[in-house]
């Protein structure tokens, strides 16, 4: 059988995100099933160069998951003859400098987001992206999650009627790193270092607002540093300088009304890490990582509100599950495929650079929005003007 072998430059694979669900979840994966189909029936199979700054971290990596190639030397890595895609997943502050080195290699782009820490810089970058005519890509990951496949399923098949509201629910509670270990790293509670949930959250919330229900107009936000203070990865006390928690109410096309909450200081009582909760005038759903369930208005109970009795009722037994209906794969695994075909194939791949900036642009409204204490609208973005 035919190969296609890509050399992709793998830029910020000892962090968390990166190492996890980039490397090991989808380019190994993706190589030990002996790599994925093109359209002629060519086997593409990516083959790996591990970019960052720690030489020693990087060796350890490679060893771990059979690889050979590695540098702390980006110049060297993209002047490789075989490779075809820059990948950045490095710190957000550094991505750009990542990426403009790509540009001037002529290679294909996909990063991870937010592409930048502002708006302006944002859309620059989208432009000169743009305007090289590369092939590039951005990871929008929760549009491949299997709970929200099915939901979108079932907004595509009109299952809902006419969409009336949307709730999602998003956090889990983070250690301060005292008397137990943080699950994330101390920049995302810094903002001069690009951290920050609004930032981090509002940038997912736009695409996928954007591409399951509809635009998004407006924008009021609430932000809050919920934990003043954390420890980092030295055991020193810092002060947060950004915020935690972010409560969210955006108004879409068509009258849709959403409201996200999203947290690092919450403990979690649903089923899943995140849900939404979509109402219709034709029914509901609620949707998480893996799983959705579906109550149709034909089968829509009566409940009664008494609040001098015992709720008799089980609610969650009330709701259908929503069935698989095809291969349900991990969703950066997913979009890696997409990638590599839209590379190869020319297949379509509308998450770009374009479509992340709009991420940056509902961030920074986010934040403008909570500190001015207002709603505020969501104009069309122009890559011609910032």
């Amino acid at each position: 059988m035919n190969e296609r072998r890509i050399g992709i430059v793998m830029n910020g694979v000892t962090g968390r995100m990166g190492l996890r669900q980039h490397l090991e979840r989808s380019i190994v994966a993706i190589r030990e099933q002996g790599g994925i189909p093109a359209a002629d029936g060519t086997m593409i199979i990516p083959e790996p160069i591990l970019v960052g700054r720690n030489e020693l971290k990087l060796r350890r990596i490679a060893e771990q998951y059979g690889l050979e190639r590695y540098t702390t030397d980006l110049a060297e890595a993209l002047a490789a003859p075989d490779v075809e895609i820059y990948f950045d997943s490095q710190l957000t502050q550094l991505r750009e400098k990542g990426v403009r080195a790509a540009v001037e290699a002529g290679k294909a782009i996909y990063c991870e987001k937010p592409i930048a820490e502002s708006l302006d810089a944002a859309v620059d970058l989208a432009k000169l992206v743009v305007d090289s005519g590369l092939k590039n890509g951005v990871v929008m990951d929760k549009l491949s999650l299997p709970g929200l496949r099915k939901l979108k399923r079932l907004v595509d098949g009109g299952f809902f009627g006419r969409i009336l509201s949307v709730r999602g629910e998003f956090g889990y509670w983070v250690f301060e790193g005292d008397w137990q270990e943080a699950q994330r790293p101390s920049w995302n509670y810094k903002s001069e270092e690009g951290g920050g949930i609004i930032l981090d959250m509002f940038c997912h919330w736009r695409y996928v607002l954007d591409q399951t229900f509809g635009s998004v107009k407006s924008v009021y936000c609430q932000g809050a540093t919920h934990i003043p203070t954390r420890v980092d990865e030295n055991g020193d006390s810092y002060t947060a300088t950004a915020d935690d928690a972010a409560y969210g109410v955006f108004e879409l096309e068509g009258g849709i009304v959403a409201q996200l909450n999203s947290s690092w200081a919450t403990r979690v009582f649903r089923d899943e890490l995140v849900e939404f909760h979509v109402d219709g005038t034709e029914g509901s759903a609620v949707a998480g990582l893996r799983n959705c369930r579906a109550q149709h208005r034909s089968a829509t109970p009566k409940p009664v509100w008494n609040p001098d009795l015992p709720v008799t009722e089980k609610f969650r037994d009330q709701w259908a599950t929503v069935p698989d209906n095809e291969p349900m794969d991990n969703g950066f695994k997913v979009q890696w495929e997409m990638f590599l075909r839209h590379v190869v194939d020319d297949t379509p791949f509308t998450w770009d650079f374009v479509e992340a900036a709009k991420g940056v642009q509902l961030a920074e409204l986010g934040l403008k929005s909570w500190h001015e204490g207002r709603k505020l609208d969501v104009p069309a973005l122009d890559l011609g003007a910032k």
